[in-house]
């Protein structure tokens, strides 16, 4: 697949993958943890994992601009590494504190912030090349791909570390017992056959479990189960060392920015008052973040998202403000772009949010044998190499040692699989961030077919644009809530289950919530490297870097409004909450349609 690209995309993926593995290692447990160990409500919650989010990308915004000031693109991503490296170090010590655990969070999101936009813009550099410019599609999205695989293991490994801890102390994994047991050791649970008949379920020690003792177990169940989490996140760490080595033994393969002669800067500077403009825009946009914050505290009651709004609305007119006359038009259709994906994200990544309390709280908390195929690694691994077999012996292309290699793939895949299946039991256990590994493996096994369907296109010259790309991905996604949405209409809401302490109502197949992230992936691989791809080609030279940051800005935004499910949590039906973003989702593809012919402009310009 790397075939015909530089050596730099290879090195770039691999570096990125092992990141990705940590960051999604922690995403697939963090809102969970947060609730465990320090007994926060959803919205709560949510608004700790939202802020975070949003620093992951907003920060990019810093990176940006150091990177591009300073032209040392590979020597700022590999500060961002080390960052990240120490934030998952101070999440893997066990009984800190809250503020302790935000201090981490935030270490994190500064080195992300560092490390994402500019390895995204590096990327884009290896492709200014002509020589490789109509590889640059395709690229991102095999750079997408490598994302992905990492993301993949990483609920796997954080599922199997937690239930690990649990077990060598005496305790099965139920996802509903924390906050049980919160209500329990806070006093507001007066009925307690239910969850002493679920306390001694988990109990592997022989204890029983009865109102006498039932404050002592939850006390020491939570305290097991989050030291379960802080040592997941020493998985994030090891991933962040494997990252850092391969980025330090093979950067010389990635692209050097070299800074302008200082002939060039002064010629630019005669050409644009650039310090005028910096001053100007920076007045009019700090004037419009703390006027947006205020319209939002009056209006909403949510000074925060004011200013994470606000933030965007800045960068918009600093950017436009100091663009000159050439760069402008090509300025605008970026942040219009920007514009459409704040709604995909805050859509999107619920997958970390309100789909994880979905998995948690309303799919089924045991599956059969062959469903549970696809819940522990070796089992879903041979599910893997089963299918990959079946495919690759069906492609008529495939010859000789890749057609006896496809048969031994097809066959000890489906005998594996045959036995895991005969091994299983009638009923087993499933864990709610197994929910999060579906997405990453769509992606992997998508993303070729994607590729194929493109390019078989473009070869009779029917391949959709780029903005088109983005705007049928928006389509895309609506179908995906759509489904989430019709397997909720007869469920009882958060709040009646939280009011009367609900631990038996009607939960619905996991199949619900692996087709819907099928149709988010697919949703996902029209949009996400699609933009960066166009942030790639569109970005004028001298904001590379800002405006991939500006792409990730976006994104914060975005992920920062996925406090709108939290909230809504708790005081909607399920299917008004999924409405929502099915609606969001709608109105973004009508509006990048209805300004489709000033994107392509700006993509053929």
């Amino acid at each position: 697949m790397f075939k015909g690209h530089p050596k730099g995309l290879l090195v770039a993926s691999i570096a990125n993958m092992g990141e990705r593995f940590g960051f999604y290692t922690m995403m697939a447990i963090l809102v969970l943890f947060l609730q465990t160990r320090y007994g926060l409500s959803e919205e709560s919650a949510g608004d700790i994992y939202s802020w975070f989010y949003f620093g992951i990308y907003a920060l990019a915004l810093i990176g940006g601009m150091v990177a591009d000031f300073t032209k040392k693109y590979k020597l700022v991503i590999l500060t961002g590494i080390v960052f990240m490296l120490a934030g998952y170090i101070l999440l893997f010590m066990p009984g800190m504190p809250l503020t302790f655990t935000v201090i981490a969070l935030f270490t994190i999101a500064f080195g992300n912030g560092l490390f994402k936009g500019n390895l995204q813009a590096v990327v884009g550099q290896l492709y200014d090349d002509p020589k490789y410019s109509k590889l640059r599609d395709s690229a991102f999205m095999l750079f997408y791909m490598g994302i992905n695989v990492g993301a993949f293991f990483a609920p796997f490994a954080a599922t199997g570390i937690r239930n690990w801890w649990l077990s060598i102390n005496g305790y099965l994994h139920d996802g509903s017992l924390p906050a049980l047991c919160h209500q329990v050791i806070g006093g507001s649970l007066t009925k307690l056959d239910g969850f002493i008949a679920l306390a001694n379920k988990a109990s592997l020690n022989g204890a029983v479990v009865n109102e006498a003792n039932a404050k002592a177990f939850a006390t020491n169940y939570l305290d097991i189960f989050s030291q379960g989490y802080n040592y997941a996140f020493g998985i994030a760490a090891i991933s962040m060392v494997v990252s850092l080595l391969v980025y330090l033994v093979f950067y010389k393969n990635l692209p050097n920015k070299e800074k302008p002669a200082k002939a060039d800067k002064n010629a630019e500077a005669k050409k644009n008052p650039e310090n005028t403009k910096y001053t100007i825009g920076a007045v009019v946009s700090l004037s419009l973040l703390a006027g947006t914050a205020l319209v939002f505290k009056y209006a909403l009651d949510n000074f925060n998202l004011g200013l994470a709004v606000g933030l965007f609305i800045s960068f918009a007119s600093w950017i436009f403000m100091i663009s000159n006359k050439e760069e402008r038009p090509r300025v605008i259709a970026l942040l219009l772009v920007f514009a459409v994906v704040i709604f995909f994200w805050m859509s999107f990544h619920q997958n970390g949010l309100t789909l994880t309390f979905f998995a948690r709280d309303y799919i089924v908390k045991t599956v059969d044998s062959v469903t549970y195929l696809f819940f522990t690694l070796p089992s879903i691994l041979s599910v893997i190499a089963a299918v990959a077999g079946v495919v690759m012996l069906a492609n008529k292309n495939i010859k000789g040692k890749l057609k006896l290699v496809a048969s031994v793939l097809a066959v000890a895949g489906l005998g594996l699989c045959a036995y895991f299946v005969s091994t299983n039991s009638a009923s087993n256990s499933i864990s709610p961030e197994v929910f999060q590994s579906f997405n990453p493996l769509f992606i992997v096994a998508l993303t070729p077919i994607v590729m194929g369907i493109f390019a078989m296109l473009a070869k009779k010259n029917m391949e959709p644009t780029t903005p088109k790309k983005i705007g049928y991905g928006m389509i895309i996604a609506s179908i995906g809530f759509i489904i989430v949405l019709i397997a909720s209409m007869n469920l009882v809401s958060p709040a009646e289950v939280k009011a009367q302490g609900l631990t038996d109502y009607l939960r619905v197949t996991p199949y619900w919530l692996i087709s819907s992230y099928l149709i988010l992936t697919i949703a996902e691989l029209f949009l996400s490297p699609m933009g960066l791809s166009f942030v790639s080609k569109v970005a004028p030279p001298r904001f590379q870097g800002l405006m991939q940051s500006g792409w990730l800005l976006a994104t914060a935004v975005g992920n920062k409004l996925l406090v709108v499910g939290s909230i809504g949590w708790g005081k909607l039906e399920l299917w008004q909450l999924w409405a929502v973003f099915i609606g969001c989702c709608l109105v973004s593809a009508a509006f990048v349609f209805a300004i489709m012919k000033r994107l392509e402009k700006a993509t053929n310009s």
